[in-house]
């Protein structure tokens, strides 16, 4: 294979540690003019151009961009595959919104023309918003997550996905049994575990929707594969915590049920956590777990404000999440901007450059692909964005007006959204040309 090298020249920045472990100014790198090049696939330098290059052999492409800002690729820590066809769907919270939208929805799945036709579509979706890497949810269906790794295979972009499992309190048409779950899930492992860029997660639903049976397969599924993800629900909703309780009366909570099927662990992202405890953080933080943040989610379905100061203080692993259906938007951006607004209404601070961990780096951390992802180092995959500061007229004006990066980095989150990307690199190849 030909060595192939490109430089990319703009104002670059990325995050280099949690603000909340650093401190703001030691938790980013940020060069005003600066330099990224790709070779291979993956970033081999990065720095300011002034001394970048002059490294460089004569005839290195280099593409220049006026008022643009790169980025590593955003991390999407929680989103629905089969409920793009129902996102914005009107007026119910959680427990009502899955009986009414969400399952006549994913009983679609069950054809896969239709499977190969949504993943498409989402996979598009995400890569127009910025996102390189998402943990994403398929539905009962094997032929959901067969058609969404296809798609993402022949991009090679770094995918984690998995088999909804869900053996009952749902329609019969929508409900698999805990041994075929346990089959299908590991002919899917077999099948894309560790192929190219691509990661399976064990994805029990949530705990009301799987017996004790399929719960403790679940969890030897994990035994069996050390490195699987595991990704379910948590603590979502105020009726869903009371529905575990009457479920599983032997257990002392939520995040017990999942603590005694074994499904905590290094690569175990739960969604939401918008009601948990102290204890229960201290828990997930022990076992190296992450909590996925869904504000656009947690807002339009009603569920309540995530408290990260919590997640700080016991230096629980939080990356973001769309929950695209319940979360309106495959922007990270607009993600971010509603997170700001939680943190708003609880008295506290979200800072551009943590909303900027958050989406990248802190994502990766919750993924355990910081080596890969999240940042700009060198070695690290070349997942990355192109931001256009003159994406709407609005945002062009605006950022005029901005006097620092620390400005222009949150007008990019509160005014951005799918327009302001202007291209999308997944392993140093352009995926995404708005």
């Amino acid at each position: 294979m030909p060595l192939t090298r490109k430089a990319y020249r703009a104002a670059i920045l990325h995050s280099i540690a949690d603000p909340a472990e650093v401190g703001i100014e030691a938790s980013y790198e940020y060069f005003e003019d600066g330099l990224l090049v790709v070779e291979n696939g993956q970033i081999s330098a990065i720095g300011h151009a002034s001394e970048l290059l002059a490294t460089l052999p004569a005839d290195i492409e280099i593409t220049h961009y006026q008022d643009a800002l790169i980025t590593p690729g955003l991390i999407d820590t929680h989103i629905h595959l089969p409920q793009t066809g129902m996102v914005g769907a009107y007026g119910e919270q959680l427990l009502d919104w899955l009986n009414t939208y969400t399952f006549p929805c994913e009983s679609q799945f069950a054809d896969k023309a239709h499977a190969d036709e949504v993943a498409d579509i989402f996979i598009k979706e995400l890569l127009r918003n910025g996102t390189t890497t998402a943990l994403v949810f398929g539905s009962v269906h094997p032929q959901s997550v067969n058609s969404f790794f296809e798609a993402a295979q022949q991009l090679d972009l770094r995918m984690i996905a998995g088999k909804v499992m869900m053996d009952r309190n749902a329609p019969d048409y929508l409900t698999d049994t805990a041994e075929s779950s346990y089959v299908e899930s590991k002919a899917l492992i077999e099948r894309w575990h560790g192929k190219g860029r691509l990661h399976y997660a064990v994805t029990p639903r949530f705990a009301p929707t799987s017996t004790p049976e399929q719960l403790t397969l679940a969890g030897q599924l994990l035994g069996e594969y050390p490195d699987l993800y595991m990704q379910t629900h948590i603590s979502e909703n105020l009726k869903e915590v009371e529905w575990v309780k009457e479920l599983f009366p032997e257990r002392k909570g939520y995040l017990d049920v999942y603590d005694h099927y074994q499904l905590l662990g290094e690569r175990s992202v739960f969604a939401h956590g918008v009601h948990l405890c102290d204890d229960e953080c201290a828990r997930l933080a022990e076992t190296g777990s992450a909590i996925a943040f869904c504000p656009t989610s947690n807002f339009f379905l009603g569920s309540g404000l995530f408290n990260l100061p919590m997640a700080e203080k016991h230096k629980l692993n939080v990356g973001l999440g769309t929950d695209v259906g319940g979360g309106t938007s495959f922007s990270l951006l607009q993600t971010l901007n509603e997170a700001y607004k939680v943190m708003q209404l609880q008295g506290a601070r979200l800072s551009p450059f943590k909303s900027l961990y958050l989406a990248t780096l802190g994502g990766a951390r919750a993924l355990r692909l910081e080596d890969k992802i999240g940042t700009l180092h060198t070695g690290t995959d070349a997942d990355f964005l192109v931001l256009d500061y003159n994406a709407t007229p609005l945002l062009s004006y605006r950022l005029k007006q901005a006097n620092n990066i620390a400005e222009t980095l949150f007008v990019l989150m509160t005014l951005g959204d799918d327009r302001t990307v202007l291209q999308t690199y997944a392993a140093g190849t352009l995926v995404h040309q708005r």
